[in-house]
C-alpha cells in the first residue's frame, strides 16, 4: 500500500520524525524503529517476533522494498530523498525504515517453557553495539532465550537493532526486575550457568553437556559482578600468552559456536 507524502510535517509520520533525538533521549514509549534493507528483510518475515506497522522509504528504494514482500495492507509511506532527511532529521542514507511495537516482557517461565538448551544472560551490558552483536551471535548460533538484567541497555534501540541484523527482532528476550540476579535465577530454572573469566576454573571445550547451559556475560571493563560470578561455573577462553580479554560481542560469539555445537552433538 503506497502512499506519496511530500509534507515533512504530517501527522501520519509522526514516529518517524527526529529519530535521532528520540534515541538521545530514548523516548521510545511502546515503539521502536528499525532500519536498513537486511534488517527490514528481517522484520517483514515470518523469523520476526514483532509485526510491522508502517514503512517509511526513500522514493528510489520503492523497488528494493517492494522485493521484500511487505504485506498488502501494510501502510508504506514513500517521500523523496529531501522530504525524508527532514521527517527523520538527518540524512538517512538507508532510506528504508519501520516501525514496531514492543511486546510486553515475558514471564521468564514462558520463555523458557520449551527448555531451550543455551540461553544467554546479560549483566550491565550497557553498549548497544555490543548489545547488538551479542544478539547477531545468538540468532546466528541458535541460543533459544536472552535473560537481561534491569540495567542493560535496550536491544531495540535503533543502532542495537541494526547492528544485531536484526537479531534482536527474532531472539525471545525477556527483562528480569531491578535487583534481581541473572546467575541465580538462571540456576534456579535448572540452568548450568557459566560466566567467562580469564582465569576460569574450566575451559570452553570442557564444558559437559549433560544438562542446558546459560552464558553469563557482563559489561567492558569491570565484567561480571562478583556476586553474579558467585553463583556460576568459571569457563575461560585460552588466549595467547600475554593477553587476557576479548570485546565481549566477540566472546558470545566463541562461546555461543562452541555451547551449541556441544549441546546439538548431545542431543
Amino acid at each position: 500500500m503506497l502512499i506519496p507524502v511530500t509534507d515533512p510535517a504530517d501527522p501520519r509520520l509522526v514516529p518517524f520524525m527526529n529519530v535521532r533525538d528520540r534515541d538521545l533521549r530514548q523516548a521510545h514509549g511502546d515503539a521502536f524503529v528499525a532500519e536498513g534493507e537486511s534488517v527490514l528483510a528481517v522484520f517483514l518475515s515470518q523469523r520476526s517476533r514483532f509485526r510491522p506497522e508502517a514503512l517509511l522509504i526513500a522514493a528510489n528504494r520503492i523497488d528494493a522494498t517492494l522485493a521484500l514482500s511487505p504485506p498488502d495492507d501494510l501502510p508504506v509511506f514513500v517521500a523523496d530523498q529531501g522530504v525524508m532527511d527532514a521527517i527523520v532529521g538527518f540524512p538517512i542514507h538507508r532510506g528504508l525504515l519501520g516501525l514496531g511495537r514492543r511486546l510486553p516482557s515475558p514471564p521468564l517461565a514462558d520463555l523458557l517453557a520449551d527448555r531451550p538448551r543455551v540461553v544467554v544472560g546479560l549483566v550491565g551490558i550497557a553498549n548497544h553495539d555490543n548489545m547488538g552483536g551479542i544478539f547477531r551471535n545468538a540468532a546466528a548460533f541458535g541460543a533459544g532465550a536472552m535473560v537481561l538484567d534491569a540495567t542493560s541497555c535496550d536491544p531495540l534501540y535503533r543502532k542495537a537493532i541494526r547492528v544485531s541484523v536484526g537479531g534482536a527482532l527474532t531472539v525471545p528476550f525477556t527483562r528480569l526486575e531491578a535487583g534481581t540476579s541473572v546467575a541465580a535465577t538462571l540456576a534456579a530454572a535448572g540452568y548450568r550457568v557459566l560466566a567467562l573469566s580469564p582465569r576460569g576454573a574450566m575451559r570452553l571445550d570442557e564444558v559437559p553437556a549433560d544438562r542446558p547451559v546459560a552464558l553469563l556475560l557482563g559489561t567492558e571493563g569491570p565484567g561480571l559482578p562478583a556476586a553474579e560470578m558467585a553463583g556460576a561455573e568459571t569457563v575461560r577462553i585460552d588466549m595467547a600468552g600475554g593477553f587476557d580479554s576479548l570485546n565481549v560481542a566477540t566472546t558470545s560469539g566463541i562461546a555461543l559456536y562452541e555451547l551449541t555445537r556441544r549441546m546439538a552433538a548431545s542431543s
